[in-house]
């Protein structure tokens, strides 16, 4: 624990408080981060394939293979293809706003991960401009005996916290990148298996519709 309690003062010995305050936002990314990749491989994100067989044999008109498909899908998004199966065309606006439901419980914690992008390299400069205004106050109060070391010494500190700023930044931004292309993808992912359910092309399907329990026989 002294350790640790020592290996901080240095820190803000050297880089200031705007370096510890960057090192505990890391701490909490990296958590946030790690956290996210845990919650999308438990929703199953990207892993649709069992999904995607549901709708294709319900597309082909097959709807008993498409409701065993979907009986073994693992996706996020097997309840809501489910409720399309037996919901009308005009039921897609419900549909997209339950697929929107679970997009939302996914996307928690991004804000703070873009927040942390945006502010991380500000919270840099800042550490650099305090930095800078104490490399010249030191520099003033040598007067005529001007060492240069004082000023070099100084400006690299401070540019010290530039840098932890940015090393806090990339990353971030990286994986915020990565997590918003995949929630796209499995957004345009849910629009075409709600809208492939909702108006299939296979003509076979009305004939195993009418013969499924509970479902009247279509009249022209």
């Amino acid at each position: 624990m002294t350790g640790l309690t020592d290996a901080i003062q240095r820190v803000a010995d050297l880089g200031g408080p705007v370096v510890l305050l960057l090192i505990a936002v890391s701490i909490v990314t990296l958590a946030v981060v790690l956290y996210k990749l845990w919650q999308f491989s438990r929703a199953g994100v990207g892993r649709h394939t069992a999904l995607a067989e549901a709708v294709s044999a319900w597309d082909r008109g097959d709807r008993s293979a498409a409701r065993a498909a979907l009986g073994r899908s693992k996706s996020y998004l097997a309840p809501v293809i489910d409720m399309a199966l037996g919901a009308g065309s005009s039921a897609a606006t419900r549909l997209e706003a339950e697929a929107e439901t679970r997009f939302a419980r996914l996307e928690r914690g991004l804000r703070f991960l873009d927040s942390v992008a945006q502010l991380a390299p500000l919270l840099g400069l800042f550490g650099t401009v305090l930095g800078m205004i104490e490399a010249f106050q030191a520099l003033q109060e040598a007067g005529s005996q001007v060492d240069p070391s004082i000023l070099a010494g100084g400006i690299w500190v401070a540019l010290l916290t530039t840098a932890v700023g940015l090393v806090v930044a990339m990353p971030t931004a990286l994986a915020l990148s990565w997590f918003e292309a995949r929630m796209d993808s499995e957004r345009v992912t849910a629009s075409r298996a709600i809208h492939t359910i909702l108006a299939p092309q296979g003509r076979g399907g009305l004939t195993n519709a009418a013969a499924e329990p509970g479902r009247a026989p279509a009249h022209a």
